[in-house]
């Protein structure tokens, strides 16, 4: 009877151990973590795994090379606080209801952090914020003090990770002042000679556009070390291989005719993905078109969330595993008011980029920083003095033209308007129709009293009379802040 019972006792045993360890193998897999790096004011091209050979970005390359490079990514607007509050709610600036800077949403919309705090998410938040006050009901830390941050925006951001709720996923969303201007105090000043550097056609070449240049490389070299110093405490915390890291920017860098354009230079941004556990052949890059609008539902695809109505933007998860796949045909994007008077979008396809220009009476020189910059003035010089090429000339030419088309393939830095040519007239009239399409299906519109410039466009000083007076925003005409087409 003893050895009946003790074999009865055996089986149970054994029956409940097949059961726990079945019970193991169905559990719910762990959370991902995420951290999104947003970068201010750096161009696509301003990293080194992008081709840049003279800025010193060895973390970012790195990361880069154990994660995933997108080629082709674009912001909907070159302008700080539209673009960010696009990322996070994942629509596009004229229907969030704050498409011009300094402006923040007039709905209460879902965002990523909102949506993942809501599932048990431990939301934090640290460096420059830009996106008003609704946005932040999503956080439950916001550090965006500047004597904490600290000159580059960075000084917080391991001190938040190390005293994170450790039961909870996390998302943080770090921010970056650098490289903004004015050029602050930096550890990394002098790390970039400025004898070894190469302006872009559009700007001039003398010494003080190359010094110039060289601080902006400084500021990045020192977001590079911070992104570096987050990595590795994540690695030490144990939680690396299950942190989902974002690094980008939110617009074109502080120079005429990047920051605020449409062109490439401003709407395309550096971004990256690493994902140890989530991503197949890492080393990879991506050539697919993606907007910003799509990060917000990817994250959310990724952690196991249901996608909001109100994100406009689409998953793209399926790149990470394969990343050869087709995604977007078009990406569009928008430059509202940002210091200046101004009404263009954009849609861009992987082959051409077509502009609609609806305020073409202006120059488009750039931002009140930018103008303000020796870059700027080194091009006033060469413009007043005759000695100006056609490329470094854009930012002065009035009228503009009201549409433009350029084949990025030849042009990549969009020089040459195709818009008048003949043999171009099938394409800029499929163009023409794709965006026009996209702004009524948007409810985007041309209102006839915008905002006005509230800097002068040659000197950047401020216009008393029309200071922080608003005009009418694009898309309020139509309610677009209701609409969620895509």
């Amino acid at each position: 009877m003893t050895i009946i019972l003790s074999r009865f006792s055996g089986f149970i045993y054994l029956l409940l151990l097949i059961i726990h360890t079945g019970c193991d193998e169905v559990s719910e897999p762990e959370q991902p973590n995420f951290i999104i790096f947003i970068a201010d004011d750096i161009s696509w091209d301003d990293f080194g795994c992008y081709g840049n050979k003279l800025v010193q970005t060895p973390n970012i390359d790195r990361i880069a090379s154990e994660g995933l490079r997108f080629n082709h990514a674009y912001l909907t607007a070159s302008s700080c606080s539209p673009s960010r509050i696009s990322i996070m709610t994942g629509r596009y600036p004229h229907n969030t209801g704050a498409a011009e800077l300094h402006t923040e949403p007039s709905v209460d919309f879902a965002t990523i952090a909102s949506k993942l705090k809501e599932k048990g998410y431990f939301t934090a938040q640290a460096g420059k914020w830009h996106m008003g006050t609704k946005i932040k009901d999503g956080f439950d830390i916001i550090q965006d003090k500047r004597k904490i941050n600290g000159d580059g925006g960075e000084d917080y951001w391991t001190q938040l990770l190390k005293s994170r709720d450790k039961d909870k996923p996390f998302f943080f969303w770090l921010a970056s002042y650098d490289a903004h201007r004015i050029w602050g105090p930096n550890d990394f000043s002098g790390a970039h000679n400025p004898s070894a550097i190469v302006p872009p056609p559009t700007l001039a070449s003398g010494d003080s556009t190359k010094m110039d240049l060289a601080s902006y490389y400084d500021e990045i070299k020192r977001l590079d070390f911070h992104i570096g110093a987050v990595e590795q405490e994540l690695k030490d915390q144990g939680v690396l291989d299950n942190t989902t890291i974002i690094i980008m920017a939110d617009n074109g860098r502080p120079f005429p005719r990047d920051k605020t354009r449409v062109y490439d230079s401003g709407m395309k941004t550096p971004f990256i993905i690493k994902w140890s556990s989530g991503i197949d052949n890492p080393g990879n890059s991506c050539n697919s078109l993606i907007s910003s609008i799509d990060i917000a539902p990817t994250i959310l695809d990724l952690s196991g969330i249901e996608i909001p109505a109100s994100f406009q933007g689409q998953s793209f998860k399926s790149l990470l595993k394969q990343p050869r796949n087709k995604f977007r045909q078009y990406v569009f994007a928008e430059h509202n008011w940002h210091d200046h008077e101004a009404h263009e979008r954009m849609v861009r396809t992987k082959d051409y980029l077509y502009v609609l220009n609806s305020r073409p009476g202006f120059p488009n020189q750039g931002p009140a920083d930018a103008i303000n910059s020796m870059s700027f003035r080194e091009l006033v010089r060469l413009n007043d003095n005759g000695l100006i090429t056609a490329a470094q000339k854009d930012i002065f030419v009035s009228p503009r033209p009201e549409e433009e088309l350029y084949d990025c393939r030849k042009d990549p830095l969009q020089l040459n308007n195709l818009a008048l040519n003949k043999d171009s007239d099938q394409t800029l009239s499929d163009l023409r129709k794709v965006l026009k399409d996209w702004m009524d299906d948007t409810g985007d519109n041309i209102p006839k009293r915008l905002t006005q410039d509230w800097y002068t466009r040659t000197t950047g000083k401020r216009i008393d009379a029309a200071y922080q007076i608003r005009g009418e925003m694009p898309g309020e005409a139509n309610n677009a802040v209701n609409i969620n087409s895509r």
